[in-house]
């Protein structure tokens, strides 16, 4: 059987993975740390296998509003560059305010947002303000980057600016974007995550954030390991999904891409 080299190229991180579960629990054994202090991988697996009902039920709560995030901001990053590319003015009016919200801590605006919408409208807005920023900076970096010459030649042959927007600017910022997303990716989970925990017992029980703060109150330390577990989980399959459609997107003619395939 012939072993592909994308296994052998992921299978050091595997090991070193392995390499730290073991040793993890092989200290918790040996110097009985309780439960309630640090768990053992292989408690807090059967943590995670015991209560996946309501941990994956909370797990999918936490994905909607993510992917909703994440949705909406690549429709108003990309809207938002694409306006920024033809008229300049607007970018320098505009900016400043994304830069205003993008440093921002998420932790600190989160707490306003429950004043004014209701806690689910609250989370996804958070999610979304994490997200944004860095699928618009790419965008509008990707945007900037077309080549000078084809430009050029664009404008010798008569384009419009819609057509050289297009057929050029677009096609020449897509692998800025779609590094764009997969960072907006993984920051939109992070953005949700912020935003449950601000909503705490307002947030009607529902994502992953909220069943952590539940079993830090009864100190069910193992159960707040599966929660922690389960988002870091959904984070890696996040960008895997996101780095796949990436290089489908651009496998046939970016040098990305191309690398990835060997």
């Amino acid at each position: 059987m012939k072993i592909q080299p994308g296994i052998i190229r992921y299978a050091p991180s595997a090991a070193v993975v392995a390499a730290l579960l073991f040793a993890w629990e092989a200290v918790v054994r040996l110097g009985h740390i309780p439960p309630f202090i640090l768990p053992a991988p292989s408690l807090v697996l059967t943590t995670l296998l015991s209560d996946r009902t309501t941990l994956f039920a909370s797990l999918v709560v936490t994905l909607e509003t993510t992917f909703t995030a994440l949705l909406i901001a690549v429709v108003g990053g990309l809207l938002l560059a694409i306006l920024f590319s033809q008229w300049k003015w607007l970018e320098r009016a505009l900016l400043p305010v994304a830069v205003t919200l993008q440093v921002t801590p998420i932790i600190a605006i989160a707490p306003l947002l429950l004043v004014y919408l209701a806690p689910q409208s609250a989370v996804l807005v958070c999610a979304f303000l994490v997200a944004f920023f860095p699928i618009l900076a790419n965008a509008a970096l990707g945007l900037a980057s077309a080549d000078r010459n084809l430009v050029d030649l664009f404008a010798l042959y008569g384009a419009s600016r819609w057509q050289s927007l297009l057929w050029l600017r677009l096609p020449a910022a897509l692998p800025f974007i779609l590094g764009g997303v997969r960072i907006g990716g993984g920051l939109a989970l992070i953005g949700a995550i912020a935003g449950e925990l601000a909503a705490g017992a307002s947030g009607r029980e529902t994502g992953l954030a909220f069943r952590i703060i539940e079993a830090g109150y009864r100190l069910d330390i193992p159960r707040m390991f599966a929660a922690l577990a389960l988002i870091s989980f959904a984070g890696i399959a996040i960008f895997v999904i996101l780095s796949a459609v990436s290089y489908f997107l651009l496998r046939r003619w970016h040098e990305s891409a191309l690398d990835e395939g060997n």
